[in-house]
């Protein structure tokens, strides 16, 4: 089994606080697929206004889990970690569907594997659970860039 810890998933990923929504790599495989999780505590920035009175983690934000996952994956299948000029651009979504609410105390279990790499285009599909229930899945695509390629479109 490979995992990462937290400091070792800051070495890949440029996010931190209150942006990095990886707590731990639990397993990953080179070209194929990782597991991760992400512990949702009440301290979160975005429950101050989703919603005060029944917190809820935007589904947006658990996108943004499970892509910052996908980059995790990417980066070890490649065996590189990224340098200052590296950005992970994310280009695509699709066939979202969030079919459990998330809240403060869950733990959320996301298991992304690689469906194809081409043209510099990785595309995923993802999968974040809760107690074994969905909470949402979908198709990711992301592409890298430089950061003196960045105002180029991907």
């Amino acid at each position: 089994m490979k995992t990462l810890d937290i400091s070792q998933i800051k070495e890949y990923l440029p996010h931190r606080y209150p942006l990095l929504l990886v707590d731990r790599v639990l397993d990953w495989e080179a070209n194929k697929r990782i597991t991760a999780i992400k512990n949702v505590t009440v301290n979160e920035e975005f429950f101050n206004g989703h919603f005060p009175h029944k917190p809820v983690m935007p589904g947006v934000m658990m996108i943004e889990a499970l892509a910052q996952t996908a980059a995790l994956l990417s980066f070890l299948t490649m065996g590189q970690k990224p340098d200052e000029n590296s950005i992970v651009y994310f280009i695509g979504i699709d066939g979202a569907r969030f079919k459990r609410p998330v809240e403060p105390g869950d733990q959320i279990k996301m298991d992304v594997e690689i469906v194809r790499v081409a043209r510099g285009i990785w595309k995923y599909k993802a999968v974040a659970t809760v107690d074994g229930q969905t909470a949402v899945e979908a198709d990711l695509m992301c592409t890298m860039r430089s950061a003196a390629d960045a105002s180029q479109p991907a």
